[in-house]
């Protein structure tokens, strides 16, 4: 009788092993087949640039700047989530993310003038910029040193600033473990796949924000967890994220617009770069929410959107008029 037993579970282990393998594939296919001739790759004193455009291409633009696990594509989600449709977005991928090259000894200054690069390519001037989570950094640089190229900045629950709390440490450590599992594709997808709530907690979401999240807020963020398959073209990006020095008190030297939205309860980013960054930027505001987490822009989309819309749109000094005339 044992044996048979045995013999039953070693085949319904052997059938979850085929099926998850089957499923694995399946879900491989499809991700690299969404990332695969989606994008620009232009070569650069930096190595290859990667990007991506969309929306109106006579509407402002906007430069969408990724967070961590991110690339192009992921630019491409936040746009959709934040951005009106008649705005012309332009969405890189970051140093080390898909087809972006991580040059050696690279510095967030180095990506900032990455940016600069890839506008002359394209013959932008000037754009609104609007960055996420690790893409802060990057953004807030360039800022720092190309002043004539932001119209407008907007840090959505960016990193800005370390600090030396135990709350400082547990980011640490769940930035760490994000790191390790984009080391290959697997250990992602199993962890996204399997224990995706506890996933999402090492994105900075409490059980709380988790367990009140709507049926398309709940979708929203599972397209996010699934827009950061395939994980290993997204390593050495991850990898370098969480290993760079914050900008810190850098960003004083900021003379763009800035907006910098953020929940009190975000513990992937913690609350203290917005305070930072709002103590620090001449003028800046911040749009501070009780709870929201990493996942804010999900939470509160609407209240976002329209933030980020007005932001972009009292900064565009276009005269006598509230609103550019851009064909919209």
């Amino acid at each position: 009788m044992a044996k048979v037993i045995l013999w039953w579970i070693a085949g319904g282990l052997l059938l979850l092993i085929v099926w998850g393998s089957v499923l694995y594939i399946k879900d491989m296919n499809r991700a690299y087949e969404r990332i695969s001739g989606k994008s620009t790759i232009i070569p650069s004193p930096f190595g290859a640039i990667e990007y991506s455009k969309g929306g109106n291409a006579s509407g402002y633009p906007v430069l969408v700047i990724h967070g961590g696990g991110g690339g192009y594509d992921q630019g491409e989600l936040i746009a959709d989530v934040v951005l009106e449709e008649h705005f012309y977005r332009i969405a890189p991928s970051r140093f080390g993310y898909l087809g972006s090259e991580l040059p050696d000894n690279t510095t967030w200054d180095d990506q900032a003038d990455a940016y600069a690069y890839l506008l002359d390519q394209l013959e932008i001037d000037k754009v609104a910029v609007i960055a996420m989570s690790q893409g802060g950094a990057s953004a807030l640089l360039f800022a720092v040193n190309h002043p004539e190229r932001v119209s407008s900045l907007t840090c959505l629950s960016c990193g800005v600033a370390a600090s030396e709390s135990e709350l400082q440490s547990e980011a640490n450590r769940k930035g760490n473990a994000l790191k390790a599992i984009f080391t290959y594709d697997f250990p992602y997808w199993a962890v996204s796949k399997l224990f995706k709530k506890q996933f999402m907690g090492v994105m900075g979401a409490n059980k709380e924000v988790i367990a009140g999240l709507t049926p398309s807020q709940m979708e929203m963020v599972n397209r996010l967890i699934e827009f950061m398959n395939p994980a290993s073209p997204r390593s050495a990006g991850a990898a370098f994220d969480n290993e760079a020095a914050l900008p810190g008190g850098r960003i004083a030297a900021i003379t763009s617009p800035t907006l910098i939205i953020h929940a009190q309860d975000d513990m992937l980013q913690l609350y203290h770069n917005a305070e930072f960054a709002a103590s620090a930027i001449p003028g800046s505001k911040l749009m501070s929410y009780d709870s929201g987490g990493h996942i804010l822009m999900a939470v509160e989309q609407a209240a976002v959107r329209k933030a980020v819309s007005d932001h972009i749109y009292g900064n565009m000094n276009i005269l006598n008029s509230s609103k550019p005339e851009f064909d919209f």
